[in-house]
């Protein structure tokens, strides 16, 4: 387990990484963000993560308990009903803002603007974290198949590239707000300091219920596209024209399907 949580820390390291590198656009753009390279952002996002979800985490998911001996297509739709369950509870329970949007959503809260707005992105940087713990605790689990390794590292190699375009979808909103750019590019780099956080409690949980871990990988893959769909679709669709959101999606989703299948 010990070298399964030294590689989900580089992992999910290497995200949280990614994230702060996107957030520091926030140094380079002085005027209004254009509104087609917000939705580019997002709608890239989106895609990787759809494409993660299928190819890194429910495929493995079927294929790992039919390796058990269980019918593959229970844990995995049952753990991506659980993930959906899990992020919309975390949705109506945290008070958070989407880009956008006039009003937060969640509990009701006193929280300024730019919290709510942290809190949004934060949200949805967890089941990143929880994907890459999971997948990286499966390759522990087959240690003598290197190929798993490789599909470990296509993963976190995916959402490190997503999470760049998503720190600056963070923080150059923020600094439209009226933060001072300094504080929008800390905020933008801490909304990912979840993901090395529920990475690592992502191993230390598989690898105390192994023999659950089929739905664990769907459970992650559920949460994450629940915020493909609740959140980063939508907001890359906003406005009038929505063809650069939706090539934004199409390019994501292909770089991820070709990371997976090349170094998976």
């Amino acid at each position: 387990m010990g070298q399964s949580v030294l590689w989900a820390a580089a992992g999910t390291g290497f995200t949280f990484f990614m994230t702060a590198l996107g957030a520091a656009m926030v140094f380079f753009f002085r005027g209004r963000v254009h509104p087609g390279a917000q939705r580019i952002f997002l709608g890239f996002a989106a895609g990787v993560m759809v494409a993660a979800s299928v190819w890194s985490l429910l495929i493995p998911a079927v294929e790992e308990a039919e390796a058990r001996g269980m019918i593959g297509w229970i844990p995995a739709a049952g753990g991506f009903l659980l993930g959906v369950a899990f992020l919309l509870a975390l949705d109506c329970v945290m008070p958070h803002l989407h880009l956008g949007a006039d009003k937060p959503e969640g509990r009701s809260s006193s929280w300024k603007r730019t919290t709510l707005l942290i809190f949004a992105v934060t949200l949805h940087n967890i089941p990143e974290g929880m994907a890459v713990g999971f997948t990286f605790a499966l390759a522990a689990q087959h240690g003598n198949d290197p190929a798993v390794y490789t599909g470990a590292i296509a993963l976190a190699l995916g959402m490190g590239i997503q999470n760049f375009p998503e720190g600056a979808a963070i923080s150059l909103p923020l600094r439209q707000e009226g933060v001072p750019a300094g504080k929008s590019f800390v905020y933008g780099a801490l909304s990912g300091i979840v993901e090395p956080i529920f990475g690592i409690l992502a191993v230390l949980v598989a690898g105390s219920i192994q023999p659950l871990l089929p739905w664990l990988l769907a459970f992650a893959a559920g949460a994450m596209m629940y915020v493909v769909v609740e959140e980063l679709i939508p907001e890359a669709h906003l406005g009038e024209h929505s063809n650069v959101g939706t090539l934004g999606v199409m390019a994501g989703f292909l770089i991820m399907m070709v990371l997976d299948m090349t170094l998976g």
